[in-house]
């Protein structure tokens, strides 16, 4: 019988397949690189990646080194403060019969007042009325009381419904805290209502004014314990009041403090409605 001749030359070379693109087990490649190739190019983006990173906090930590944790670095564009109400609600909406309809704002009036309580103020220091408390070089700020009981009528001491329950509701009305801010003249609070009818207001404290010795602010970490001079405004409503939608705005007046800023609608004031049913 005849050999048949075999030439190494002649025979085929195994076909390649789509397997092959994945992993090929002739070669060893993955994805078409060994694993040798595959780790140099996990060791190159580990040290690039790693060297953005500490660069990253590097640049972060020497920013932070120029920051003050007392007071911020530039405050230049807030030369005013705001004015919010509480409760917290620009829509006052109730039936003075029905105690579960204002209740939600005397809850809000309670919690919001109990850190004014005559009990916690007495830790706090008694100022000189009309007189800046500046505390520049003081490490540890005082703080000056303001008692709840300022607030009269409208403390809910004397009527825990804070008026609500008579159809003479209370609103508090308080300025943002700006640090160093030191308001010029004797700045008071001034509430107006829209419209043609006239409505009769009284001021807690009196006239609404707010004390020059609760001002400068120095920030939350020196100056703790700090609370905000309030203003209480007690809208005397009458019967031709009830069941209409009344518009009041209050201002800050008195000072240089702004408050006509028609970008800024709560610079120096701030406008709620008022809607009271028998």
């Amino acid at each position: 019988m005849s050999k048949k001749n075999e030439n190494p030359a002649n025979a085929k070379e195994p076909e390649s397949s789509w397997k092959d693109a994945i992993y090929n087990p002739r070669t060893g490649e993955l994805f078409g690189r060994t694993a040798r190739n595959w780790g140099l190019i996990l060791l190159f983006y580990l040290v690039f990646y790693g060297f953005l990173a500490a660069m990253f906090v590097f640049t972060l930590w020497v920013m932070l080194q120029t920051l003050n944790d007392e007071a911020p670095k530039y405050q230049d564009r807030v030369a005013s403060p705001g004015l919010v109400i509480k409760p917290e609600s620009l829509n006052i909406v109730f039936n003075r019969s029905n105690f579960l309809e204002y209740s939600p704002y005397v809850q809000h009036l309670e919690s919001f007042l109990h850190k004014y309580n005559d009990s916690e103020q007495a830790k706090n220091d008694l100022c000189m009325a009309g007189q800046y408390s500046e505390q520049d070089e003081e490490p540890q700020k005082k703080v000056c009381q303001f008692r709840r009981s300022f607030l009269r009528s409208c403390s809910g001491m004397e009527d825990f419904t804070f008026g609500y329950a008579k159809g003479q509701p209370c609103v508090i009305v308080k300025m943002n805290r700006i640090i160093g801010l030191k308001p010029a003249g004797d700045p008071y609070i001034n509430c107006t209502l829209k419209g043609e009818k006239a409505l009769q207001m009284q001021y807690f404290p009196q006239d609404g004014t707010i004390d020059r010795m609760y001002f400068p602010y120095y920030g939350k970490k020196t100056h703790k314990g700090y609370v905000q001079p309030l203003v209480a405004v007690k809208l005397l409503l009458k019967k031709e009041h009830y069941n209409s939608e009344l518009t009041v705005e209050c201002r800050v007046e008195g000072s240089n403090l702004k408050n006509n800023d028609e970008r800024d609608k709560f610079l120096g004031r701030v406008t709620f409605n008022l809607l009271v049913s028998e």
